[in-house]
């Protein structure tokens, strides 16, 4: 198959795929894989596969073209198609939660200086780091690449891309329980829908519907966060969307519990670890659990509560989320004090602490943790974070950590 044809083609599997008929396109793609011999060509088809399986939720199949797409560049020995196929790589194992790689391959695509194209996708490898540094609970070196993709959508004029980075910076606040940021952030990428997304697909109104449904929960307004969450759920139905409807359906049974109705909320949380585990998505695996868990302990069932944190720590560990690592710890702690377990008690009381200053969630000023009240946070243009309250008295004296840090031994 020559160069036109293969263009020909590709269009072709593109309009049956916006018309969602998925594998009717995704049959043309795998016939013009098999039969193209343009190397442009192919990769572009790869880039097609890998966008398809992405959103169908189908990580290890995607994480398989993306390895295709590098060998591919590779053989072309041209720039800008490696970074593309190292960010394609960094997302696949962002979506697989190995997270380590994922900040890997965005590292070496930032390194691959100069070309146009690598330019105007920086944003979208720091959007992903910032994602990947997340769920490995960095928070600072998370918001630093957060800052740094809005940014380039910015300098770029990229609504696209500044949606998606406000709905990770939803998500972002939502885990400092900062949810008054954590509500801004998606409204303010449902507003960017509503302005510029006419020919955009529907999971941007899908995504930033589903992080103001999560902000919402928090907020302890539940009928919102049903609302929102119907939306997303719908759009995620009527598009094979299998990792969103996943989310929705874990979100669904939170909103169940936070009404004490555990029994809505079990089947929901059953759902959505099905599909969670069908993705591979092991964080929301954790999620889940830590979910179950805490409908446990309002049945006051403590053993079937401790089983389910156990499960929800093993995962965090394998995926190295050390902001789930805590919450098991945190609510262990609970579950021993009530027991008068002292033993047990001490030592996740002990974990609690070294888990906070591993993640440094506490204000540099005040000392306090960050997330214990639901107090409003301010992260400096250095992307380190305080309590909002603690800035204002601090006045204009720039960063309290960074002074520090630069402060030498013996001239303190």
């Amino acid at each position: 198959m020559g160069q036109d044809q293969t263009k020909q083609q590709i269009e072709k599997g593109l309009k049956l795929y916006q018309s969602n008929q998925t594998d009717k396109a995704l049959h043309v793609w795998t016939k013009v894989l098999e039969k193209s011999s343009d190397p442009g060509g192919k990769f572009r088809v790869l880039g097609c596969l890998i966008t398809a399986h992405s959103e169908l939720g189908k990580y290890k199949e995607m994480l398989k073209y993306a390895l295709a797409q590098i060998d591919t560049a590779r053989e072309m020995e041209d720039p800008d198609y490696l970074t593309e196929g190292y960010l394609n790589l960094a997302r696949s194992n962002e979506k697989l939660c190995d997270f380590q790689k994922t900040v890997s391959y965005c590292k070496t695509c930032l390194n691959m200086q100069g070309t146009t194209v690598s330019l105007q996708l920086n944003g979208q490898v720091c959007l992903s780091m910032g994602n990947a540094f997340l769920g490995l609970s960095v928070f600072q070196k998370a918001l630093e690449s957060y800052e740094k993709a809005l940014r380039y959508a910015h300098n770029n004029d990229d609504k696209m891309l500044e949606c998606r980075v406000c709905c990770s910076l939803g998500n972002f606040y939502a885990q400092l329980k900062d949810y008054e940021k954590a509500l801004f952030f998606p409204c303010k990428a449902a507003e960017l829908v509503n302005d510029y997304g006419k020919s955009w697909s529907l999971k941007y109104r899908a995504m930033s519907q589903y992080h103001m449904s999560v902000a919402y929960r928090k907020l302890e307004r539940l009928p919102d966060a049903m609302e929102c969450c119907e939306e997303s759920m719908k759009i995620a139905l009527q598009h094979g969307d299998r990792p969103l409807q996943a989310l929705c359906l874990l979100n669904f049974a939170d909103i169940h519990r936070c009404r004490r109705d555990v029994e809505k909320a079990f089947p929901r949380y059953e759902s959505a670890m099905c599909i969670m585990t069908e993705t591979g998505n092991r964080l929301g695996q954790a999620q889940v659990y830590l979910g179950v868990a805490k409908c446990w302990l309002l049945k006051k069932d403590l053993d079937k509560a401790l089983e389910s944190l156990q499960r929800a720590q093993e995962v965090a560990e394998g995926v190295g989320n050390k902001l789930c690592i805590l919450k098991v710890h945190c609510l262990s702690e609970g579950i021993f004090r009530s027991q008068g377990q002292q033993e047990l008690l001490r030592e996740h009381v002990v974990k609690c602490l070294q888990c906070v200053e591993e993640l440094e969630l506490y204000c540099g000023m005040c000392g306090e943790s960050i997330g214990e009240k639901d107090q409003l946070l301010q992260a400096l243009p250095c992307s380190h974070i305080f309590h909002l309250k603690c800035l204002q008295t601090n006045g204009t004296k720039g960063c309290p950590k960074c002074r520090q840090a630069s402060m030498k031994p013996g001239f303190v």
